[in-house]
C-alpha cells in the first residue's frame, strides 16, 4: 500500500477549459451550440477534480494568473471540501483553451493557447511556497506542459526539493521535457501514452501489451512505475516485479476524450492509496477513465460507476 499524507497536484501551465458541445458543426457556418462549460483546468487540476469526484481530498498547487486568481477561486468553491487551493499567483492572465465537440458526428477540435505564466520569478516563489507544503509521504503530481531551457532547470530544482522532503514524484508531460525529467532519476511514476513512450525511448513501439511492457522495462532503472495510456484499448502498467493490462469489458458511445488520461492517472493513484495491489489500482483507473470518456463523471457518482463498469485485468 502507498502510504501518503496528501496528494499534491502541481500545474505550471494551467488553463481555463472552454468546451462547446453542438450537433453537425461545420466550417464556414454560424452554429448554435447546445452547451458551453468554462472551468479551471489543465492536466494537474484535472487530476484533483477527478480525485474529488471519487471522494478523495487533494491539494492543488502550482501557478495561476494573478489577474484571474479570484475568478478561479470562485469557480473552484463547489469543490472546496475536497480540493485545497494552494496555487502561487504569477503575473498575468491564465491561458484559455477551447474544445469544440460535435456530439452527433463524434468528433472534436482542440484549440490550445500558449502558457506564459512560468518565469524565473514565478518558479522561485513557487519553490518558496513549497517549503511549507511538501512533507514526507506526499505524492506530488507534476502534470501538463513544462517550460524549457533555464526554466525547466528551475522545475527540476523543485523536483529535487520535493524528493529531498521525502515526497514521491509523479510525472505526466511530453516531449523533450519528459525525457530530461525522467533521466534525472527523481521520478517515481510516469503516465505516457503510446506516442509519448515512443518519443521517450526514441523508437517505434507496437501498440500491443507485450511490446509496451518490453519497452516500459527499459525505463525501470530510472522510474519505478510506468502507466501507459492506450485510449480505447485500455492501459498497461509496468513495475519491477510484474506488469498488467486493463480494459473495459463494455462498449458505449464516447462523449469526449478530453481529460481521460488525467482521470486514468487519478484513478490509479486513488487505487494505490486504497489497495496493496497494482492490478487492483488498474481496475479503479480503468473504470474512472472509462466513466470520463462516456460522460458519466458529469451525471453519475463514483460508487454507481464502480458498480456498473466492468473491467478485465490480465497479467502480462
Amino acid at each position: 500500500m502507498v502510504r501518503t499524507k496528501s496528494i499534491i497536484t502541481v500545474s505550471l501551465s494551467p488553463t481555463w477549459d472552454i468546451t462547446c458541445n453542438g450537433q453537425n458543426l461545420d466550417w464556414g457556418q454560424h452554429e448554435i451550440i447546445d452547451e458551453q462549460t468554462i472551468r479551471p483546468a489543465g492536466k494537474a487540476l484535472n487530476v484533483s477534480t477527478a480525485l474529488a469526484w471519487m471522494g478523495q481530498k487533494s491539494v492543488a498547487a502550482g501557478l495561476w494568473g494573478r489577474d484571474d486568481y479570484e475568478q478561479m477561486l470562485s469557480s473552484m468553491r463547489p469543490l472546496n471540501g475536497h480540493i485545497k487551493i494552494k496555487m502561487t499567483p504569477a503575473d498575468g492572465n491564465t491561458r484559455r483553451n477551447i474544445t469544440v465537440v460535435d456530439t452527433n458526428k463524434g468528433r472534436e477540435m482542440h484549440l490550445r493557447d500558449r502558457s506564459r505564466l512560468a518565469s524565473v520569478k514565478a518558479l522561485k516563489k513557487l519553490r518558496d511556497d513549497f517549503g511549507a507544503l511538501i512533507h514526507k509521504g506526499n505524492i506530488c503530481v507534476f502534470a501538463g506542459t513544462m517550460p524549457d531551457g533555464e526554466l525547466l532547470d528551475g522545475v527540476i530544482g523543485i523536483l529535487e526539493f520535493c524528493k529531498s522532503r521525502g515526497a514521491k514524484i509523479v510525472l505526466d508531460t511530453s516531449g523533450p521535457s519528459l525525457k530530461k525529467m525522467v533521466h534525472t532519476g527523481l521520478v517515481w511514476l510516469i503516465k505516457p501514452n503510446v506516442e509519448e513512450l515512443c518519443d521517450l525511448l526514441d523508437e517505434k513501439i507496437k501498440d500491443g501489451p507485450v511490446s509496451l511492457v518490453r519497452a516500459g522495462r527499459e525505463l525501470l532503472d530510472k522510474v519505478g512505475v510506468i502507466l501507459v495510456s492506450r485510449g480505447g484499448k485500455g492501459s498497461v502498467v509496468v513495475t519491477e516485479k510484474a506488469a498488467w493490462q486493463g480494459r473495459s469489458l463494455r462498449r458505449a458511445k464516447v462523449f469526449s476524450t478530453v481529460g481521460c488520461g488525467d482521470y486514468l492517472l487519478a484513478g490509479f493513484l486513488k487505487g494505490l492509496m486504497d489497495t496493496s495491489d497494482f492490478a487492483d489500482a488498474l481496475v479503479i483507473a480503468t473504470k474512472v477513465a472509462t466513466a470520463k470518456a462516456w460522460g458519466w463523471t458529469e451525471n453519475k457518482t463514483w460508487p454507481e460507476t464502480d458498480q456498473r463498469i466492468k473491467v478485465k485485468i490480465n497479467r502480462i
